[in-house]
């Protein structure tokens, strides 16, 4: 979706405005922008959140922004393939936005340790999805999914984690730029963020690069480590990278970044994908409490430990990324 300047003319997306060529590119509109950010002193002195769950609806997170860019050109031919964990929140925000381009979403999913939020998103997404298989393995569900692709099914990586999919956290990072421009919140010295797939850490950190923010962004590792590693996250930045000097008439200043430019914060994993840990159900009771807002106990909530831990230690801003939107459970 687009918004207007006080003249009533169409203002582009960040990333369109900064790389008019990209508009070529096919993009269905489902986010609105930019997110609200806010001070939470109640929940600790520096600390801001950014608030991606309130990006779209009936669904938001920051799976939405991805999905704007893989499911464009959709219609009631279509049919969609991904995969995730039983309760992933890529799969359900993807059953609920393609469905909503009249296409079929077929999910393959993969049995995880569960949790109350989990349960809840994996319920929502049998009933959104065609179909939703859970998997004994993480391998058996790809299989199924390259068996749907084979089929003619189109393919979403797992996560939406994908360079063209990063798009849309690249857009979201200049779109925060924007703000601090504006004065709606003073650049953070840290900008924290779950990291799963990768899509996301991969996109703001670019973004950030390409905003010309000193801020240093943190991806906090939910998934085990064969995923949530900086030579996969780098990768992905530099392939979004590319997909934008291709498109771009000024190629300087974007990056490609390596893996010494990615930062992981690693403890508080707990040791397993959905496990709860003692940080993270404290920040979830502060923020519900203090904030009322309600995070998850699989990403959102080990983010904001993290982020709540910085904040108290850095003494200046520090940003959390809030990328769950509870509405969907």
């Amino acid at each position: 979706m687009s918004r207007t300047d006080a003249r009533g003319r169409a203002r582009p997306l960040p990333i369109f405005a900064r790389f008019p060529g990209l508009a070529e590119l096919p993009r269905v509109p489902l986010i609105r922008w930019p997110t609200p950010v806010a001070h939470l002193p109640q929940v600790a002195p520096w600390l801001w959140v950014k608030r991606d769950d309130l990006c779209a609806d009936p669904l938001g997170g920051n799976k939405v922004r991805a999905l704007e860019f893989l499911i464009a050109g959709a219609d009631e031919h279509t049919t969609f393939v991904t995969v995730g964990s039983e309760g992933s929140t890529h799969a359900l925000a993807a059953a609920t936005y393609a469905k909503r381009e009249h296409a079929r979403v077929v999910v393959g999913r993969w049995k995880q340790e569960m949790n109350a939020t989990a349960s809840a998103v994996s319920a929502a997404t049998a009933r959104a999805a065609s179909e939703a298989p859970v998997f004994g393995s993480v391998v058996a569900a790809y299989a199924w999914a390259a068996l749907q692709r084979a089929r003619g099914a189109r393919w979403i990586p797992a996560g939406g984690s994908s360079p063209l999919g990063a798009l849309g956290h690249v857009n979201a990072a200049l779109e925060l730029a924007d703000q601090i421009s504006a004065g709606s919140l003073p650049e953070p010295g840290e900008i924290v963020v779950p990291l799963g797939t990768g899509g996301t850490l991969a996109g703001i950190t670019l973004g950030a690069r390409i905003a010309g923010l000193s801020s240093r962004v943190i991806g906090v590792q939910v998934v085990p480590r064969i995923v949530a590693n900086r030579h996969h996250v780098a990768r992905l930045a530099r392939a979004t990278a590319r997909i934008i000097r291709r498109h771009a008439d000024d190629k300087r200043g974007i990056p490609l970044l390596h893996a010494r430019d990615i930062r992981i914060d690693a403890s508080q994993f707990g040791g397993a994908y959905g496990r709860e840990t003692e940080a993270a159900t404290e920040a979830l009771s502060r923020f519900e409490h203090a904030a009322r807002i309600r995070l998850d106990r699989t990403y959102s909530a080990k983010a904001a430990a993290s982020a709540i831990a910085r904040a108290r230690e850095a003494g200046g801003p520090t940003l959390f990324w809030m990328t769950f939107d509870s509405r969907g459970v």
